[in-house]
């Protein structure tokens, strides 16, 4: 394993470890209060923190995985167990969203019937406050540390912190409505609920589109590749980019091009000029960006003449 590589893999270690403490104490916090407190929304947002500590360990697992080096059953590395690792912490998120809208919709059918869900106590309050004060700031540094190091599913798991937070500002809304304005209000909380585990459902659809994009060997967006052309013809000893084929192999990228240059150049200097390519690739998009390069000469009827792409 690499030195950069090894760096990361701690680095992905500190940020998911030191969630998975919060979570696990936040987690012993809501179900306390939502036993105590009386208080059933509580009680599913300590289910929903629970789940977050149970992505935790799945970013730890895939990250040791990932980071290993190629081998001869993985030509290309393990980068990918990182980008199913993303797509098990997108359906966690959606099961949460599941769970959170059917009890939603049955706390709501209860008081519809005239049934009277029950005035939950100040205790489920301030772990509901507790709750999003450290689980944004949870979500803040994580996301922060995961875009850093280029982690997807760390990127994720952050967007599961900020889910948690959300939940439990709609848990807020729900018991401080049905604590202070009396039991006509009661229904507000799965009415927040409801509206929380939209929004769960939202960031868990944009997390699988993106992992099941790159699992489908998903091109890297136009503006990338045009980034990635400017690079390769950089030289003018190098002409007419073309067969370009890109995709995202868990944090690298892998490039495959074809380049022309001029027929009677000798083997060494074209060497050195996909040398250089590489160099200034690795230098743009990181020392594991995978890349080949094959070198055509240029075609008689097109001597003289620069290609930006084809």
């Amino acid at each position: 394993m690499s030195a950069e590589a090894e760096i990361r893999k701690r680095k992905i270690y500190r940020v998911t470890f030191i969630g998975f403490v919060v979570n696990l104490l936040l987690t012993g916090l809501k179900f306390v209060a939502g036993i105590v407190g009386r208080s059933g929304a509580m009680v599913a947002d300590a289910v929903h923190s629970c789940s977050d500590m149970a992505t935790d360990v799945v970013v730890i697992a895939f990250a040791k995985i990932s980071a290993k080096p190629r081998d001869d059953g993985h030509d290309y590395g393990h980068g990918k167990y990182e980008t199913l690792a993303t797509i098990i912490i997108s359906l966690a998120l959606a099961a949460v969203g599941a769970g959170i809208l059917l009890n939603s919709v049955r706390a709501i059918r209860i008081v519809v019937e005239g049934g009277l869900l029950p005035r939950p106590g100040a205790v489920a309050l301030v772990a509901a406050v507790v709750s999003i004060a450290v689980k944004e700031i949870l979500y803040r540094y994580t996301i922060r540390e995961g875009r850093l190091v280029d982690s997807p599913s760390v990127v994720a798991n952050a967007w599961h912190h900020r889910s948690d937070a959300l939940s439990s500002l709609g848990t807020l809304a729900g018991i401080g409505c049905a604590y202070f304005l009396g039991d006509k209000w009661r229904i507000a909380d799965p009415i927040a609920a409801l509206v929380v585990a939209v929004f769960i459902f939202k960031i868990a659809f944009d997390l699988i589109r993106t992992g099941l994009g790159e699992l489908l060997e998903r091109s890297l967006p136009d503006d990338v590749e045009r980034e990635i052309l400017q690079i390769v013809t950089a030289s003018s000893e190098v002409r007419e980019p073309h067969n370009l084929r890109t995709r995202r192999i868990g944090a690298s990228i892998a490039v495959e091009v074809h380049v022309r240059v001029d027929g009677g150049m000798s083997v060494s200097r074209s060497h050195e000029l996909t040398v250089d390519i590489e160099r200034r690739l690795r230098a743009r998009f990181g020392a594991g960006t995978m890349i080949s390069i094959h070198v055509e000469p240029v075609k008689p009827a097109a001597a003289g003449k620069t290609v930006e792409g084809a």
